[in-house]
C-alpha cells in the first residue's frame, strides 16, 4: 500500500428488497423526504479519507440514479454504474469502475443509510494501519439457536463469542479483487466471507448500533424515528 492512499465506497444498490413490500426498489424508497439511497452516499462522503464513491445501480434506473445523486454529495465524487443480478456481479462491476490508484475499498450496503461518520472513518483507519479486511460488528444481544431442517435445535452458540456484522466492510484493494475473482459463489452478502476463503485474517472493529440494515418495515419505522432525532437535535438538516 502506498503512503498516500485513496479511498473509494462501492455501494451496490440494485437489489429489489421484496421483504420491505412492493414498490420501487430499496435503495429507492423514502427515508424522510429523502430515498434511502442518497442518505447512504451522503454519510460515506461524509467521512474523512473517502475520495470516490461508487453506487452500483439497477440496470434500467442507472440514468435515474445518477440524477438522484447529482448535487447531493459535496465532499467526494460519485460515480454510478449498471448493477448486476446479484451483489457479488454489483460490487465486481464497482471495482472495475475504480481508478488505478485507489488504494482502499469499502463495501457498504445502501440499505444502512443512517451508520455514523465515526464507524466509517474507524474501518478506513484500520486498513490504512495494515488490515487486510476490516468488519464493524456490535454485540448479539438475542440468544442464538441452531436448527435442523425439521425445525428441531441441535446448538445453543455462546452469544459471548459472537457477533453481528456491519458495513461499511474495508479492504485493501488488492485482497478484494482477489476475493471476487476466485469466488466461487454468485450470490454472497458479505464481501469479507470470501476474504475468509482466502485464509485471511478479517479483524473486527465497534460499530453502531444505528448501522442497522433496512430490510423490513419495521425497520423503516425505527430509522424514521431515529433520523427525527437527529434532525431535533441539529445533526442533519
Amino acid at each position: 500500500m502506498t503512503n498516500t492512499t485513496r479511498t473509494a465506497v462501492c455501494v451496490p444498490a440494485a437489489g429489489r428488497g421484496e421483504r420491505l413490500g412492493p414498490g420501487s426498489p430499496k435503495a429507492l424508497r423514502d427515508l424522510g423526504g429523502t430515498p434511502i439511497l442518497v442518505h447512504s452516499v451522503r454519510a460515506m462522503s461524509r467521512a474523512r479519507g473517502v475520495d470516490l464513491v461508487v453506487v452500483a445501480a439497477p440496470a434500467d434506473q442507472v440514468d435515474q440514479v445518477r440524477a438522484l445523486l447529482a448535487g447531493t454529495v459535496e465532499d467526494a465524487a460519485v460515480t454510478v454504474v449498471s448493477g448486476g443480478d446479484t451483489r457479488q456481479e454489483s460490487v465486481a462491476r464497482s471495482l472495475l469502475a475504480l481508478p488505478a490508484d485507489v488504494d482502499i475499498v469499502l463495501v457498504h450496503d445502501a440499505a444502512r443509510p443512517l451508520v455514523p461518520v465515526e464507524v466509517i472513518e474507524r474501518v478506513i483507519h484500520a486498513v490504512r494501519g495494515g488490515h487486510r479486511a476490516v468488519v464493524p460488528v456490535v454485540a448479539v444481544v438475542d440468544t442464538v439457536k441452531q436448527v435442523d431442517a425439521e425445525g428441531v435445535v441441535v446448538a445453543t452458540h455462546d452469544r459471548v463469542q459472537l457477533r453481528a456484522v456491519q458495513t461499511p466492510q474495508g479492504f485493501d484493494r488488492e485482497t478484494l479483487q482477489q476475493a471476487h475473482a476466485t469466488a466461487e459463489v454468485d450470490d454472497v452478502s458479505d464481501d469479507a466471507g470470501l476474504v475468509e476463503r482466502l485464509g485471511i485474517d478479517v479483524w473486527t472493529v465497534p460499530g453502531h448500533e444505528e448501522g442497522f440494515k433496512i430490510t423490513r418495515p419495521l425497520d423503516l419505522v425505527l430509522a424514521e424515528a431515529i433520523l427525527s432525532r437527529r434532525r431535533a437535535r441539529g445533526d442533519i438538516t
